[in-house]
């Protein structure tokens, strides 16, 4: 092979060879360099190809761990809410049970002031069936609520309607505030007539809102009635008090008459009235005591 004549391309070629020389050293230095570089990363030159599986495995090991913590999390997290649920149940059933059992009714208004739960005895104090989604309005239509004996509704001077026990409800519901208790006379679907202690509470929330409203039914019909009857044998006694007075107050009258006057006729006459009003006397005593010894019979035997 012979060189180009031309000095020009000859001083080209000089200059590519020298470029290709010095490209050809750097890359062989590089590539020392970066072997070099490698041996310094390495933990040691003794390990054997195991460890170098190990390091490499390791980022592996650690992503299985992660996802296996989050699965017993997962795990723990699902057996805690069924624990709940469990709680939530045997409470629930609990309360129903309870609630099944009392004598006394109980009816629960939710927000919107629909009922929402009923157990067995409110059903069957009110005389409904069904009491679910009504209103008080609906359960209590024009019950009102009863004035106490020592306590009248006056408004300004004026006697005023009693609230009704719908209205009652509806208060608490909607302003909250402490319980109320009352009595009121209602008269079921079928016509019957009972005589009621109602007790309307509030159902706070946690966050101190208001769940409904809880109301507590009591039949006092029979207890209303020995009541009256109590009454009614109290006003019967002061009557018959009266009446004793005014037959002493005659006979005595009578008999200062007697005293006084010496005529036969006259003495005759006093002594027919004075036997008189004795005999009333004594008609007035013996009713009283046979209706006394009766009603105390009729109030012991259904107490028997």
């Amino acid at each position: 092979m012979s060189l180009p004549a031309n000095p020009l391309a000859h001083s080209v070629l000089l200059r590519f060879a020298l470029l290709f020389a010095v490209g050809a050293c750097t890359f062989l230095i590089a590539i020392a360099l970066i072997r070099n570089l490698r041996r310094s990363l390495l933990p040691s030159p003794d390990l054997d190809s195991g460890s170098s599986l190990t390091a490499q495995s390791a980022p592996v090991h650690l992503y299985h761990n992660v996802i296996q913590e989050l699965k017993q999390q997962k795990h723990a997290l699902q057996m805690q809410n069924l624990a709940e649920q469990h709680r939530a149940r045997a409470s629930e059933n609990f309360s129903q049970t309870v609630l099944a059992n009392l004598s006394s009714g109980v009816l629960a208004f939710a927000p919107n002031g629909l009922l929402k739960q009923a157990n067995p005895a409110a059903r069957e104090i009110l005389g409904f069936r069904c009491l679910q989604g009504m209103s008080p309005e609906d359960i209590f239509r024009d019950a009102e609520v009863c004035a106490p004996e020592s306590a009248a509704f006056f408004s300004d001077g004026l006697e005023s309607l009693p609230p009704l026990v719908s209205e009652e409800i509806q208060a608490v519901l909607h302003e909250g505030g402490s319980r109320r208790r009352m009595e009121a006379e209602y008269t079921t679907p079928g016509g019957q007539k009972l005589y009621l202690a109602l007790t309307v509470s509030p159902i706070p929330s946690a966050d101190g809102g208001l769940l409904g409203v809880a109301c507590l039914i009591g039949d006092r019909s029979e207890m209303e009635q020995i009541r009256r009857h109590q009454r009614m044998q109290g006003e019967i006694s002061a009557e018959m008090a009266l009446q004793l007075r005014t037959s002493l107050t005659a006979i005595a009258n009578y008999a200062q008459k007697l005293a006084v006057h010496r005529d036969p006729d006259l003495a005759q006459q006093l002594a027919a009235d004075i036997t008189s009003e004795a005999a009333s006397l004594d008609r007035r005593i013996g009713g009283f005591l046979v209706a006394r010894k009766s009603n105390a019979a009729s109030a012991a035997g259904p107490a028997s």
